[in-house]
C-alpha cells in the first residue's frame, strides 16, 4: 500500500460515474463548493448526467454529517474520508495565469489551495477534461483522467477477423461434409479461441470460416445466408450475421469504421427473426455531430427527434430496397411497421421500461458511458436479445475516447462469456469513396 493520497474531484468525473466515491480505495476525496454549484445545474432533464447529478446527490445525502465540511466523513471500511472544501480566496497564482473566475479556475485553485495546505501528501485533480489536465500541468498541479473504467487493449476493435493457418485438410473437409461440427477439442490451436469467436481456418488446399460454438464445444461451419435481402459480402459480415442470428447469443457487439454495414446487418438480422422477436426496437443517442446542437426544431416531440433518428430510418429503406414488390418479407415489414412491431426511439426514453421479448438494438454506442450500457442492459426482460453497434474512432462526447467508452468497456467485460459475441467490421461496403475517406482522411 502506497502512501495515502488526496483526489479533487472535477464535475465531469461525477457526471461519468456516480459511483466514483467507491473507487479511491483508502485515499481521501475532496469536492469543492464549485462542483455541487454546477451539479445543482443538471438535476433537471431526463439525459444521463441529469440522472447522475441527481443520483450523486442522493448518494451525498446518505453520508453527511457535521464532520464532512471540517473532519471529512467516513466512505467505509478500508476507505478514506469525503471532505466538500471551500477555499473562498482565489488563488494568487490563478490571478496571473487564468483571472477569469469560471468554475473550471475555481476547482484549479481549490486544487492549488490543498497542495499549499498539505505539501507533504500527494494532491491529485481528477478530471475527465483534456483541457483542464493542460491548464493543471502548466501550474505544476497533478492531475489524472478518471480511469476506473478505462480498457486497457483496445487492439482487438481495430483487428481484422482472425485466420489459424496449418489446419489439417481433413477436418476442413469433415467440418463441410457435415452439419453438426468438431469438437474443439480435436484441434490444438495454438491461440486462445473466446466463446461465439468467429475465424477462418485455412489449410494448405482448402479454407472455412467457423465459429467457437460454446453451447455445444464445437468448432461449427459458418454458412453465408441472406437476412431480409441482405447478403454478406465479406467474411466478417459473415461472423455479424452468425452471433446475430443465434437467439442463444443474448448480447452482441458490433465495431467497425463508418460503411461497414453495422446497423444495415443488426436491422437485417432483427426482421429475419420477427418470428423469434414480437418487438423490434432501434434506439440511438441524441448527440449532434461534433456536439454542435440543430438549434430549434419545429413540431411535437416526435418530429423534434426525427431528424436524429433518419440515419435508422435509411438502413430500413436500404433493406425495402432490395425487397422486390412480390416478395413476402415485404409484405411482412410493411406489416410490422404498420403494427409498430418496428419502433424507432432515442435512447433516453428507454429508461425504466422493462423490455421483454425485444430484439433491442443500440445504434452509436460509443458515445455512451459505461454506466448508460449498464442501466440500459439491465432492462433486458425474459426472451430479450441486445445489440450494440458503434464506431470507436467517432466519439462526439468530449468526455469519452476510444478506451473510457461503454460499447468498449461491455465488450471488455463480457468477453469470454458464453451468452456475448464480437464481430468487429473492418472492410467498407457503403462505397468506394466512403471507403476512401475513411481510409484516407
Amino acid at each position: 500500500m502506497g502512501s495515502k493520497k488526496n483526489f479533487i474531484l472535477d464535475t465531469n468525473v461525477i457526471l461519468h460515474d456516480y459511483k466514483c466515491l467507491e473507487n479511491f480505495e483508502e485515499n481521501d476525496v475532496y469536492i469543492p463548493f464549485v462542483v455541487l454549484e454546477e451539479l445543482d445545474k443538471f438535476k433537471k432533464g431526463n439525459e444521463q448526467i441529469n440522472f447522475n447529478a441527481r443520483a450523486f446527490v442522493r448518494e451525498l445525502d446518505l453520508i453527511t454529517d457535521d464532520n464532512l465540511f471540517k473532519e471529512g466523513a467516513e466512505l467505509g471500511p478500508g476507505m478514506g474520508k469525503l471532505y466538500i472544501i471551500n477555499i473562498p480566496l482565489y488563488h494568487p497564482r490563478l490571478e496571473e495565469s487564468f483571472p477569469e473566475r469560471k468554475p473550471d479556475n475555481w476547482i484549479l485553485s481549490t486544487a492549488m489551495g490543498l497542495t499549499d495546505k498539505y505539501p507533504d501528501t500527494k494532491n491529485i485533480l481528477v478530471t475527465k477534461d483534456i483541457n483542464l489536465r493542460m491548464k493543471a500541468r502548466s501550474l505544476g498541479l497533478l492531475v489524472e483522467d478518471y480511469i476506473t473504467d478505462k480498457v486497457i487493449n483496445v487492439d482487438e476493435f481495430s483487428e481484422r477477423e482472425l485466420v489459424i493457418e496449418g489446419v489439417d485438410a481433413s477436418l476442413i473437409d469433415q467440418l463441410y461434409s457435415q452439419s453438426h461440427g468438431i469438437h474443439i477439442d480435436d484441434f490444438n490451436f495454438d491461440v486462445a479461441i473466446d466463446p461465439n469467436q468467429c475465424f477462418i481456418l485455412k489449410s494448405d488446399r482448402n479454407s472455412v470460416m467457423v465459429r467457437n460454438n460454446p453451447f455445444t464445444q464445437k468448432i461449427e461451419k459458418i454458412v453465408k445466408g441472406v437476412n431480409f435481402g441482405i447478403q454478406p459480402r465479406n467474411s466478417e459480415q459473415a461472423f455479424a450475421f452468425e452471433v446475430l442470428n443465434d437467439p442463444q447469443i443474448k448480447l452482441v457487439g458490433i465495431t467497425g469504421k463508418a460503411g461497414t454495414g453495422k446497423t444495415l446487418l443488426a436491422l437485417a438480422g432483427a426482421l429475419k427473426q420477427h418470428g423469434e422477436y414480437p418487438q423490434i426496437l432501434l434506439a440511438r443517442p441524441i448527440v449532434s455531430l461534433s456536439n454542435k446542437d440543430l438549434g430549434f426544431l419545429p413540431g411535437d416531440e416526435k418530429q423534434k427527434i426525427a431528424h436524429y433518428m433518419q440515419p435508422l430510418f435509411d438502413n430500413l429503406k436500404v433493406i425495402k430496397a432490395q425487397l422486390s414488390t412480390g416478395n413476402p418479407d415485404a409484405k411482412i415489414l410493411e406489416d410490422m411497421e404498420k403494427s409498430g412491431q418496428i419502433e424507432i426511439e432515442p435512447l433516453a426514453y428507454i429508461r425504466g421500461r422493462s423490455l421483454n421479448e425485444t430484439f433491442c438494438i443500440i445504434d452509436e454506442a460509443q458515445n455512451l458511458t459505461p454506466h448508460e450500457v449498464k442501466t440500459i442492459i439491465t432492462r433486458a426482460g425474459e426472451g430479450t436479445k441486445m445489440v450494440f453497434t458503434g464506431d470507436l474512432q467517432q466519439i462526439d462526447s468530449p468526455y469519452l475516447d476510444a478506451q473510457s467508452n461503454g460499447l468498449a468497456y461491455m465488450i471488455d467485460k463480457m468477453k469470454g462469456q458464453n451468452i456475448f459475441g464480437h464481430v468487429n467490421l473492418v472492410k467498407g461496403e457503403r462505397s468506394e469513396l466512403s471507403e476512401l475517406a475513411s481510409n484516407l482522411l
